[in-house]
């Protein structure tokens, strides 16, 4: 199976501190990838390569069979971007929001862009009364749902997820996952997702990619639990890494 995003060689660095030296990465259509590393390791500057938003000093990045840093702006139509907070414009409603994208990148007629709005915000599991709602009106909860409504509002290939359940209390976080595990099978998406949430790791990740060294050790969570590597066995070792473990194996095992 060719890889949606293949990663070679990628150098990212600021001034003298290099972040990633020679890292390569493949992210296969339709998995759900966990990013996960230690603070300074470079997580979200690897998601900003990916999304083009940042330009390497060398290496080479592919989306979707095109070099991420030549091609244009046609490309980027084709993934949606939930970022931790959500970045939800505040001078607009949720379906205003959630139009925007589709207002910016296509010339459908407004009727139906106020359709497909609406389409996406009910997909997200927000009620109706949402709709014309700001943002400064709605739960942290709500806020990372109508996020989510705009990062699909132009039906993209990949999704990306900055820390999604951070700031959600445990059922908002459980519920979140269950959505997301419920998009993934209904769109087709392939999920490439940041996040320090042992439950998400757990429930939702295929693959786990750990930066670690400058560079990346990938894996099923099984194969990631086998690593020698010493800050890995701390990390999945915790005893919150241990318990959403345990509680994933009695969810396998019930179901």
């Amino acid at each position: 199976m060719e890889p949606i995003v293949s990663i070679r060689n990628l150098v990212n660095a600021f001034g003298k501190h290099v972040v990633h030296d020679q890292l390569c990465l493949d992210v296969f259509p339709g998995e759900i990838l966990g990013i996960v590393g230690g603070s300074g390791t470079g997580k979200s500057v690897l998601m900003r390569s990916m999304l083009g938003l940042r330009k390497p000093q060398s290496g080479e990045i592919h989306v979707l069979g095109h070099d991420i840093q030549t091609v244009g702006s046609g490309l980027q139509q084709r993934w949606g971007v939930l970022f931790q907070n959500g970045a939800l414009f505040s001078a607009l409603t949720v379906r205003q929001n959630a139009e925007l994208p589709i207002a910016l990148h296509s010339n459908v007629p407004a009727a139906t862009r106020r359709e497909l709005a609406q389409l996406k915000v009910r997909m997200t599991g927000l009620p109706l009364s949402a709709l014309d709602k700001y943002p400064s009106e709605l739960s942290g909860g709500m806020i990372k749902r109508a996020a989510l409504a705009r990062a699909l509002a132009l039906e993209p290939d990949i999704l990306f997820l900055d820390e999604p359940t951070a700031g959600l209390d445990p059922i908002g976080a459980t519920r979140f996952d269950n959505l997301v595990t419920y998009l993934r099978a209904s769109l087709n998406l392939t999920i490439i997702m940041v996040t320090h949430d042992m439950d998400s790791l757990f429930g939702l990740c295929d693959r786990v990619a750990v930066l670690v060294d400058k560079k990346v050790v990938v894996g099923t969570l099984d194969e990631i639990l086998q690593s020698p590597h010493p800050w890995i066995r701390s990390y999945f070792n915790d005893p919150r890494a241990v318990r959403a473990r345990q509680k994933e194996n009695k969810n396998v095992r019930a179901n």
